[in-house]
């Protein structure tokens, strides 16, 4: 048989307050970022604030869980439920804002071509022409990496390389 726990008092009303707006902003930038992906332009604006309301709700999170140990209290329900949602919509919204900078000119070409495409054609072509251009950016980025890779890996083994590095 396993001993009782010591149950422990409520947290304090202002804590709870905090874990549930905790939760509440967590669960506010998840329903955010799948709104606000369908339009490019506001996007953006709806991944920063998203980006906002994560962040805050993980810190409302935390200080309220911390609140209730240093008071002795028992830790507010909502306040893990806050840390955790805000936390996916922390990496979901900065992913976003990290395609939006490295894709800008292939997603603003692509957004632009599906509004004016007015049939399927016209919309496979669009969304050819994207696949293309983004598989084209890809690889750039990745042929790039190889070669800062190279550059690294001569000049680490001591040997001086007779061309010059770009950039």
């Amino acid at each position: 048989m396993l001993p009782a726990r010591r149950q422990l008092p409520p947290p304090e009303p202002p804590v709870r307050q905090r874990a549930l707006t905790a939760l509440l902003l967590g669960v506010l930038s998840l329903i955010g970022l799948m709104l606000g992906l369908g339009n490019l332009r506001r996007g953006i604006f709806v991944a920063i604030l998203t980006l906002l309301f994560a962040a805050t709700a993980i810190w409302l999170g935390v200080t309220a869980s911390r609140k209730a140990r240093r008071g002795g209290t028992a830790r507010p329900r909502w306040a893990v439920g806050g840390v955790v949602f805000g936390s996916i919509g922390l990496a979901l919204s900065a992913l976003w804002l990290l395609v939006l900078a490295v894709f800008w000119p292939q997603l603003n070409t692509y957004y632009t071509c599906m509004g004016g495409a007015n049939t399927v054609t016209a919309q496979q072509a669009c969304h050819d022409q994207f696949t293309k251009s983004v598989g084209s950016e890809i690889s750039v980025l990745q042929n790039g990496r190889l070669q800062a890779r190279s550059r690294t890996r001569v000049r680490s083994w001591g040997i001086t390389p007779r061309w010059r590095p770009r950039g």
